[in-house]
């Protein structure tokens, strides 16, 4: 089984292919690149370093977010694409699980955040358990503030990852008990959303393409101006 791995939630552009024994090629780029142009290019990079066909590929799994608007439009929709034409099923993981995953072996409390712009994160937290993480809370979107004064309620050591974990160090930099993750755990990751779907494909916990949906938890900007607008005009969108 060979399954193929698109991860565009953030301002990373991510691929990555591997089945059974594990990632076999991976790609992974943030600064001056564009999802759009980006994505195709490295899905047939990965396919010639790892020695596979994409014929051969047998299942798409794809980052369905929180996470940037336009980036998980272009994965989603790539992804989408790919597995229509080839006949393959689906599995669709959450960005925020792709951040606690390559941190699993922490016993802290582990706090993903991806930043959401307009001053929000997008955050979950998660507890390691045998062979992998736990979620225990719901995604959500929150601020950093209001973050930081839940995990100094909590009062137990945690470990902050995400690039938004970066943005709004200064927040968290007087939260007791709390470490913030380097730049290698900002963003989610292609081999880690590999991994995690390699046990869901072997149970077969598949979805169809047409059945699979990103996870946006909040309106885009454009969205929002749309409302406004009709606010403005009683409900007359001009």
């Amino acid at each position: 089984m060979i399954i193929l791995g698109v991860e565009t939630a953030t301002q990373q552009v991510g691929c990555a292919i591997g089945g059974v024994e594990g990632v076999l090629a991976s790609f992974h780029a943030t600064r001056g690149r564009r999802h759009a142009e980006s994505l195709v290019p490295a899905i047939q990079f990965c396919c010639e370093q790892a020695r596979v066909e994409l014929s051969d590929v047998s299942v798409i799994a794809v980052d369905i977010g929180p996470g940037l608007f336009t980036g998980l439009r272009v994965g989603i929709a790539t992804a989408k694409a790919m597995a229509q034409a080839l006949r393959v099923p689906m599995i669709g993981l959450s960005s925020l699980d792709l951040l606690a995953f390559p941190v699993r072996t922490s016993s802290r409390l582990i706090v993903a955040a991806i930043d959401a712009r307009r001053g929000e994160l997008y955050s979950a937290l998660y507890r390691q358990v045998p062979g992998g993480v736990q979620r225990l809370s719901d995604y959500r979107v929150c601020s950093p503030g209001d973050l930081s004064s839940e995990l100094l309620a909590r009062g137990e050591e945690a470990l902050l990852v995400g690039d938004g974990a970066l943005r709004y160090g200064a927040t968290f930099a007087d939260t007791a008990n709390l470490e913030v993750g380097a730049v290698a755990n900002a963003y989610p990751s292609a081999s880690a959303l590999v991994e995690l779907a390699q046990p869901r494909a072997l149970r077969e916990e598949f979805v169809q393409p047409w059945d699979l949906q990103a996870m946006y938890l909040r309106k885009s900007d454009a969205e929002i101006a749309e409302d406004g607008r009709r606010q403005h005009t009683g409900g007359q969108a001009l």
